[in-house]
């Protein structure tokens, strides 16, 4: 019987994740002899310490995906053109970083607006999810403004949302961690009543499937998506970079 290779999934905080999960029952539904742990680690320093381990590879979420950076050997061109990496393969002490996130994220789009054209998108937060959203946005030519709480970061403030901008910028992505598990009664700060069914609302949130943001842009007639999609083509696509 061939060695259990190890994965793994480094962040903070890391209750809300299924990535342990999901990789658990892939390894076992389909032979493979392999472990995938998580590290909630309390610096990106301390990503030194898996090495040891022999890890083979491993994802990165929130805070990391940007820290990680500077402490890779190699980023792929893609993953440097996003800024930010959630997945690394480790080869002969070499590490190695990727961005999968745009796999999901294209997927999701595609499963939400079709071949919709002529849309423009807020994009909610500046992180690392958001890094990747704005990718896969401008690959589409899809216009859009940023909205952070932070007036120096984004284009607005969610206090300079208003009906007037929902109502053009009918695409609106939560690359936020507002809403996630444990915190799932929290939404953006958006004028809901705004919404119609000709909004579209996205939320990068797996955990839980329905978020508070998603159930609020329902309620008002909008066409929803949620994390789960993008979270399973990224862990598949991480999966191939992984195994090969």
């Amino acid at each position: 019987m061939s060695a259990t290779k190890l994965y793994g999934l480094i962040g903070r905080p890391l209750g809300h994740s299924a990535s342990a999960r999901y990789f658990g029952e892939k390894f076992l539904r389909e032979g493979i002899s392999a472990r995938y742990d998580l590290y909630e680690l309390p610096e990106i320093g301390a990503v030194e310490e898996l090495l040891p381990l022999d890890i083979e590879g491993f994802n990165v979420t929130i805070p990391y995906k940007r820290e990680i950076m500077p402490l890779l050997d190699e980023i792929s061109p893609e993953a440097q053109a996003v800024g930010a990496v959630n997945c690394v393969k480790c080869t002969a002490g070499r590490r190695v970083g990727y961005n999968t996130d745009v796999v999901g994220i294209r997927h999701s789009l595609d499963a939400l607006l079709g071949d919709l054209q002529g849309l423009k998108a807020l994009v909610l937060g500046t992180g690392g999810a958001s890094q990747a959203v704005q990718y896969v946005l401008a690959e589409r030519g899809i216009e859009y403004l940023l909205v952070s709480r932070d007036t120096t970061r984004g284009n607005l403030t969610y206090e300079d949302i208003t009906p007037e901008i929902v109502a053009e910028y009918r695409l609106i992505i939560n690359a936020t961690p507002v809403g996630m598990y444990p915190h799932i009664e929290e939404a953006p700060a958006l004028p809901y009543d705004a919404l119609t069914g000709a909004n579209y609302l996205f939320d990068t949130i797996y955990n839980p499937a329905q978020t508070e943001f998603l159930k609020r842009g329902e309620r008002f007639g909008a066409q929803t998506i949620n994390g789960v999609m993008m979270f399973t083509s990224q862990a598949e696509a991480s999966w191939e970079i992984f195994s090969h």
